[in-house]
C-alpha cells in the first residue's frame, strides 16, 4: 500500500501555505509534537473520564429527576450510540478539513454539551445533550489520533501513541474515583461541569499550539448515501447488542436488527466500489495487518471491557465496597497501564508490534482467568495481582493494535484510521458486554433455583424467580424486608455464590477470546505507511 505523503501546514485561519511542511516549518508552541500530545490527551482525558464516571452519578440523577431505571439506561446508550454510529465519518471530516479544526469543534461542543447536562432540570434534556456529548466526542477522539500520526515522526509515533493510552487507561479507570468524590461531596451536576474548564484548557492549548496537517491527496468530496448506509449498519448492530439483554439473544426483534445490520453492511460494502472517493477505500482493509488491528482492538475489548463489567458488581456488591473503595481497588490496573504504556511504545519501535501484542494478549488471557477463580473470600492482595497483571497485558494492545491500524492507512486516510480504532473499541465492548452478560445471566439461571432448594429457603413462584435471578446476576441479595436475620444470611451467601459461578464462566469466556487474539496479533506487522508524517512537528 502506497501514498502521497507531502503535507500541507496550515496556519490558525486554515489558509494553506502552498508548500510542504519540513522538520522546522514553524517556530516557538505551533507545532511542537510533544506540546500537541499533551493537548490532545487534555482534550481525549475528557472523554474517556465521562466513559466511566458517568455510572457513578446515574442513582443520584435517577433519584433527583425522578427517572426510572430505563430512562438512567438511556443516559449510557444514547451517548454510546451516538458515539459509536458517527466515529468513521468523523474520522472523514477530519480527513476532509484538517483534524485541528474537527478537534477544536469537538473540544469545544462536547464542554458545552456537558455544561448542558449540568444545567439540565429532566431526564428528557440529559439524554439530549448526552447524544451531543457523544457526537462532538466522535469528532475529538479520531481527529486525536490523526494529529499524532502527522506530527511524530515514526521512531517516536509509538512512544506519543503509547502516552495517549496511558491518558486513555488512567482516565478510564479513575473516573469511578473521581466520580465517586463528586457525588459523594458535591452533586451528580459536578461530574459533568468538571468538563467545561478542562475543555477550555484543551480548546486553549489548541488555538495556541495545533498545526494543521492535510495530505495533498485528502479527500475533496463526501460519499453521501456511504454515509447514510454505514451509519444505518451502525445503529441496527448497536441497538441490538443493547438490547438484547433485554429483549433476549432467541428474541426475533435481536435478530432482526443484526440481520439488517448484515444486509446495510453489505450493501455499503458494493456501493464503496462504485463511487470515486469512498468513505472507506475497500483497498484499505485488503490490509492485512489493518485489519487484524482492527479485529485484535475489538476482540481486546470484547476481553477487557465485557470481564471488567462484572468486577465492579463483584466488589461493590459481593465484598461491600463504596464505589471508592472498588476504585481504588481498580489502582493495580490503572497504575500498571500508566507505567506500562510508554514501555509498551518503546518495545514496539524496537522490536515491531507481533511480540508485544501476542504477549500482551496472552497476559490478559492469563490474566482473565486468574479472575476466574475468585470468590467471596479472595483477599484485596490476590486480586491485585490479576488487576495488575490485566494492566500489563492491555498496555501493549492499547498502544500495538493503534499504531498498525493507522500507521497501516495512507495519511490521507488517517481520520478514517482513527474512526475504525475506536469503533472496534467501542463495537467490541458493547458486543463483550451484551455476550458475557448473556453467558452471567444463563449461569444464574441455570444454578439459582437448585442453590437456593440446597440452602432449604422457601419454594419461589417463578415470577419471584425472575426477579431474583436478576438481583444475583449484579451480586444483590433479594431480600425481602421483614426477613429475620438467619434467612437473611442465607439468601445472601446462595446469591453470592451464584453471582460467583456466573462471573467465573463470564471470565473464563473471556479468557477464551483474549486466547483467539493471540492469534490474531501473529498477523500483525509494524505500519507501512508510518513515515508518511515523519518528521512534520519540531521535537
Amino acid at each position: 500500500m502506497t501514498s502521497q505523503t507531502a503535507i500541507d501546514a496550515t496556519g490558525p485561519g486554515g489558509k494553506a501555505s502552498g508548500t510542504p511542511s519540513g522538520p522546522h516549518s514553524t517556530g516557538g508552541l505551533r507545532g511542537h509534537a510533544w506540546l500537541t500530545l499533551l493537548t490532545v490527551a487534555v482534550g481525549v482525558m475528557m472523554v474517556a473520564l465521562d466513559g466511566t464516571i458517568v455510572a457513578i452519578a446515574n442513582p443520584a440523577i435517577a433519584k433527583n429527576l425522578h427517572a426510572s431505571f430505563s430512562d438512567v439506561q438511556w443516559i449510557t446508550n444514547a451517548y454510546f450510540l451516538a458515539l459509536a454510529v458517527t466515529l468513521i465519518t468523523a474520522g472523514k471530516l477530519g480527513d476532509r478539513f484538517g483534524h485541528r479544526q474537527t478537534f477544536l469543534i469537538g473540544v469545544t461542543g462536547f464542554a458545552a454539551a456537558s455544561g448542558a447536562i449540568g444545567l439540565s432540570h429532566s431526564i428528557a434534556a440529559v439524554v439530549t445533550f448526552r447524544v451531543f456529548q457523544g457526537l462532538f466526542g466522535a469528532l475529538l477522539m479520531p481527529a486525536a489520533l490523526g494529529l499524532l500520526r502527522a506530527t511524530f515522526p515514526a521512531e517516536k509515533l509509538n512512544m506519543a501513541i503509547g502516552i495517549w493510552g496511558m491518558v486513555i487507561g488512567a482516565s478510564t479507570a479513575g473516573g469511578p474515583i473521581l466520580g465517586g468524590v463528586l457525588v459523594e461531596h458535591v452533586n451528580w451536576q459536578s461530574v459533568f461541569f468538571i468538563n467545561v474548564p478542562v475543555g477550555v484548557l484543551a480548546l486553549v492549548l489548541g488555538l495556541l499550539i495545533l498545526l494543521d496537517h492535510r495530505a495533498e491527496n485528502a479527500p475533496r468530496s463526501f460519499d453521501i448515501p456511504g454515509i447514510a448506509l454505514l451509519s444505518g449498519a451502525m445503529f441496527c448492530l448497536v441497538w441490538a447488542l443493547i438490547k438484547a439483554p433485554d429483549w433476549g439473544w432467541g428474541d426475533g426483534r435481536t435478530w432482526l436488527f443484526i440481520v439488517v445490520s448484515m444486509v446495510l453492511f453489505g450493501l455499503f460494502a458494493f456501493w464503496e466500489t462504485k463511487v470515486a472517493e469512498p468513505l472507506i477505500p475497500l483497498g484499505l482493509l485488503r490490509s492485512v495487518p489493518l485489519s487484524a488491528g482492527v479485529v485484535l482492538m475489538a476482540l481486546m475489548a470484547i476481553a477487557f471491557l465485557g470481564g471488567l463489567f462484572f468486577v465492579t458488581f463483584y466488589l461493590q456488591n459481593v465484598h461491600g465496597m463504596s464505589p471508592i473503595e472498588a476504585g481504588l481497588h481498580l489502582l493495580p490496573l490503572t497504575g500498571m497501564m500508566i507505567v506500562a504504556s510508554p514501555v509498551a511504545g518503546l518495545a514496539i519501535t524496537k522490536l515491531g508490534p507481533r511480540i508485544p501484542l501476542a504477549g500482551g494478549m496472552a497476559a490478559t488471557a492469563i490474566a482473565m482467568y486468574g479472575m476466574s477463580t475468585l470468590d467471596t473470600g479472595t483477599g484485596s492482595g490476590l486480586m491485585s495481582v490479576w488487576f495488575a497483571l490485566l494492566g500489563l497485558g492491555l498496555a501493549p494492545v492499547m498502544v500495538g493494535a493503534t499504531e498498525v491500524i493507522v500507521g497501516n492507512a495512507p495519511m490521507e486516510l488517517s481520520g478514517v484510521a482513527g474512526g475504525l480504532q475506536q469503533a472496534a473499541m467501542q463495537i467490541g465492548g458493547s458486543l463483550g458486554t451484551a455476550v458475557l452478560g448473556a453467558v452471567m445471566a444463563s449461569k444464574v439461571d441455570s444454578d439459582l433455583p437448585g442453590n437456593w432448594a440446597g440452602a432449604g429457603l422457601p419454594k419461589l413462584t417463578p415470577a419471584q424467580l425472575d426477579q431474583a435471578s436478576e438481583a444475583v446476576q449484579v451480586g444483590v441479595a433479594p431480600v425481602a424486608k421483614g426477613t429475620p436475620e438467619p434467612v437473611v444470611a442465607k439468601i445472601t451467601q446462595v446469591a453470592h455464590d451464584t453471582f460467583i459461578s456466573g462471573m467465573s464462566l463470564a471470565s473464563l469466556v473471556a479468557a477464551g477470546v483474549a486466547a483467539v487474539a493471540v492469534l490474531v496479533a501473529l498477523l500483525t506487522k509494524r505500519g507501512a505507511n508510518a513515515e508518511a508524517g515523519a518528521g512534520v512537528g519540531h521535537i
